[in-house]
């Protein structure tokens, strides 16, 4: 009788991992860090910049790059560069500035 439940226990674990790496779950997961990493950037019209990078699952993160204008008057809609951290476990995106990823601009 222990080594059908152990069995059952196994299979379910295995179906709900199966489940959590479909097409949909992946496609979820994408729109909510999107949604997350957009609302907690500063910037006005932020868009991603290229697909998001998926960290293992022991690190517990999801990175994607956001770019868009600078709202602050005196910035004059510069283009600006945030990276997000989204956190699987708490669905919690975290922005910092990273305009250094970007070549300086020797136009001026």
């Amino acid at each position: 009788m222990k080594i059908h439940a152990l069995m059952f226990l196994g299979f379910t674990a295995l179906t709900a991992q199966a489940h959590a790496s479909s097409p949909e779950a992946w496609a979820t997961h994408d729109k909510a860090v999107l949604a997350s990493c957009i609302k907690a950037s500063g910037l006005k019209n932020a868009e991603p910049v290229g697909t998001a990078a998926q960290f293992d699952d022991r690190v517990g993160y999801t990175a994607l790059l956001l770019q868009g204008q600078y709202p602050q008057k005196h910035m004059k809609g510069a283009t600006g560069t945030e990276l997000c951290l989204y956190r699987k476990k708490s669905k919690t995106a975290y922005v910092t500035e990273w305009d250094s990823i970007r070549p300086a601009d020797n136009s001026r």
